[in-house]
């Protein structure tokens, strides 16, 4: 007798399946908000540096001022720092920018590890399935094999009794 194939196979490969799509979004998501995290640090120290130079221009500009430098000169570093604050002000916004991006990525991982728990869950529920229906099917077949070695045994013994002979177990 050919073993029983288990009908629900198809649906548990295409869970499986959909465990491993899940598994592989969950990564990519997590690559993504590393990058996202690496490039926001990235920016801060951008922008400390910036105020860095800023600061130091300042001094500069201080040092100058205090020596008696021609006004012209003083225009210059007057105008040089105000483009250092604009810099500042436009990394500030790529950084709030960022901070978006992350909170962005965020949700998608959450998102993703959410998409792959259920995955995961609904393929193990199909496995115990499949395990369950195993054992049932092992359970059916004993009891079938049971079945007949009762009647076989019972039919030997009336051939017995029908041809006179004793059983073993009389004495």
């Amino acid at each position: 007798m050919p073993k029983p194939k288990y009908r629900l196979e198809a649906l548990l490969r295409i869970k499986a399946r959909l465990k491993k799509r899940a598994e592989v979004a969950l990564a990519r998501a997590l690559i993504e908000l590393k990058k996202a995290r690496e490039k926001l640090e990235e920016l801060k120290e951008e922008k400390k540096k910036i105020v860095e130079r800023w600061r130091e221009a300042r001094q500069e500009m201080r040092r100058d001022l205090s020596a008696g430098i021609v006004v012209k000169k003083g225009n210059v570093h007057v105008n040089f720092l105000r483009k250092l604050k604009e810099d500042e002000e436009k990394k500030e916004e790529e950084i709030e920018d960022q901070k978006a991006v992350v909170e962005d990525c965020e949700t998608a991982v959450a998102k993703a590890r959410r998409e792959y728990i259920d995955a995961s869950k609904q393929l193990q529920i199909m496995e115990k399935h499949k395990d369950l229906w195993a054992k049932k099917v092992r359970d059916e077949l004993t009891r079938k094999e049971e079945r007949e070695m009762d009647e076989l045994s019972t039919t030997i013994h009336q051939l017995k009794r029908w041809r006179g002979e004793k059983s073993v177990f009389e004495t």
